[in-house]
């Protein structure tokens, strides 16, 4: 598209999410028009429609403001057209949303700003997307779903559970990628999780979830799941594990649970001969919250190039916590762990000039840290982080 067409399209949207209110309305008066227009859809979306609707406005968000970087926009959209087999998408449906997200567009921008000039930059815009979509889905040649059969299940705190499936089939995806899953008890809700470790031929894979207050499918998980649990997984996304210059020094950033995606790229790098210099920094609230030291002083004392730094915003463990065990346990392969807000602590280290940057956790805090790092000086092209949404 031209700057024109690209132009046009922003500043409409930008204008409605603007308004008070305005996202959640253009959302709820998409999905309105989307039902009433066409009915049958309707049973491709959970009953709860709250998380589905300010998901939309985000990924829309995050798709125009990279209408000018075809490079990362079309594999972003390649990847969700090859997702959205999983709810057994076809063409006609994509038509379906265009045009009940065009019409909840002109109704919220008004006629003074919809012109015909508008009308047909959305057409433009919205074809692309669509198209980008369904020719990937086309070619894809792996299945819309897996079938995961639970097979462990480890309490590690009193909201968090580390889980291993066994697929039906293989999956092939990058270290560093996530996938959205379904659990029984929530059926048609998908949450996205991503590896804790890296595809394997034996079909093994390994999800650390924390149950989210409020959160319909990651407390479901966290407080449901049982062994011999049947659960369906689709398409990989994400673009961490793909890294710009495999010679270049990294920087890895992870809280809680962020741990997993990193934790996975750090055992497939273990299985190369040679790897750039890479630092670790692994965040919590407590010293509890850093759950998976063992695997990454395993993963450090093997591995030279390795150095991992644990920090937590509070030297005590809250009340809750009964582990008899020593509070801060010493790691031979680990750094000292430090105490601060993650963001905070690795900014002050400096500007990581030489670094390739990923940052996973909460939204909030991969935003935090990356904005502590830019003002820092780390330029924000070194810095990679997935959709927050």
């Amino acid at each position: 598209m031209d700057s024109r067409t690209v132009a046009l399209i922003r500043t409409t949207f930008k204008a409605v999410a603007a308004e008070e209110g305005g996202p959640e309305k253009l959302a709820r008066s998409f999905y309105a028009i989307l039902f009433t227009d066409y009915p049958r859809v309707r049973d491709l979306f959970p009953a709860a429609m709250d998380v589905q609707r300010d998901r939309l406005v985000k990924a829309i968000g995050y798709a125009l403001d990279r209408l000018e970087e075809p490079n990362k926009l079309l594999p972003f959209l390649a990847q969700l057209g090859r997702d959205h087999r999983k709810y057994g998408v076809q063409p006609a449906h994509y038509t379906a949303v265009a045009v009940s997200l065009k019409t909840a567009m002109r109704v919220y921008a008004g006629t003074e700003m919809w012109t015909d000039e508008v009308d047909r930059a959305w057409d433009e815009g919205l074809k692309i997307i669509g198209d980008t979509m369904i020719g990937a889905a086309e070619k894809e040649t792996t299945p819309p779903v897996w079938t995961g059969t639970v097979v462990e299940r480890r309490d590690v705190l009193r909201n968090l559970a580390v889980l291993r499936l066994q697929l039906d089939q293989p999956m092939q995806y990058a270290a560093g990628q996530y996938l959205s899953v379904q659990i029984p008890a929530r059926p048609r809700m998908w949450r996205y999780l991503s590896p804790a470790v890296p595809a394997n031929a034996n079909g093994e894979i390994e999800f650390h979830v924390r149950g989210v207050l409020g959160g319909w499918v990651s407390s479901a998980i966290v407080g449901r799941t049982a062994v011999g649990d049947k659960w369906l997984l689709g398409s990989p996304l994400g673009g961490l594990g793909i890294p710009r210059n495999t010679k270049r020094k990294m920087l890895m950033v992870g809280c809680g649970t962020g741990i997993a995606p990193l934790r996975a790229q750090l055992m497939a790098m273990a299985q190369r001969r040679t790897n750039p210099k890479v630092h670790l920094f692994v965040g919590g609230h407590h010293p509890c919250d850093l759950y998976d030291l063992d695997t990454l002083n395993s993963l450090a004392v093997a591995n030279r190039w390795l150095t991992v730094t644990p920090v937590t915003e509070h030297d005590e463990n809250p009340w809750w916590y009964t582990d008899s065990g020593e509070l801060a346990p010493a790691y031979a392969g680990l750094e000292p762990r430090l105490t601060g807000q993650i963001g905070k602590v690795v900014a002050g280290f400096g500007a990581w000039a030489d670094r390739d940057v990923q940052i996973v956790g909460s939204p909030s805090m991969v935003q935090t840290t990356k904005f502590r790092m830019m003002a820092a000086g780390t330029l924000t092209k070194n810095i990679r982080h997935d959709p927050l949404f």
